[in-house]
């Protein structure tokens, strides 16, 4: 059984999934990542992300809150509006979350949605506010 959480993948490139993968095992992690994320998505949230090319997801902790989920990309904050007194907890509009090992940058989105679906809280913890979008470092 693999258990790659235990290993440091520090020493991988960013957008890698370390040295020995090749063209064909990239075409097989993403397929099979693609098949992960319809199946934890649903049909119609697995269209809406092909056919938008994000995902929003209402913050059930933060009312006026929505996160996009972009995939590959960090994840961005919308705020219905930002008054005095609803104060983001973050300084900026972009949360920046990697996997701890390489994953197809899809199937790591579905993760993220669960995690906001499921365990919002988790997110508000450990998420690192950013001041503009970028690539994610593991995931390909």
């Amino acid at each position: 059984m693999e258990r790659p959480w235990l290993i440091n993948w520090q020493w991988v490139p960013k957008r890698s999934a370390g040295p020995g993968f090749g063209p064909h095992d990239y075409a097989r992690a993403r397929a099979r990542g693609a098949e992960v994320a319809r199946g934890t998505l649903g049909d119609e949230s697995w269209e809406a992300l092909r056919r938008q090319g994000y995902l929003d997801v209402r913050s059930t902790l933060l009312p006026g809150l929505t996160y996009r989920l972009r995939v590959g990309r960090r994840i961005q904050l919308l705020w219905d509006t930002l008054d005095d007194a609803m104060r983001s907890p973050w300084p900026y509009d972009y949360l920046c979350i990697n996997p701890v090992y390489p994953l197809p940058a899809v199937e790591f989105t579905a993760q993220l949605y669960l995690y906001l679906r499921d365990r919002e809280d988790e997110i508000i913890r450990v998420a690192a506010p950013q001041p503009f979008d970028q690539l994610l470092g593991r995931v390909f």
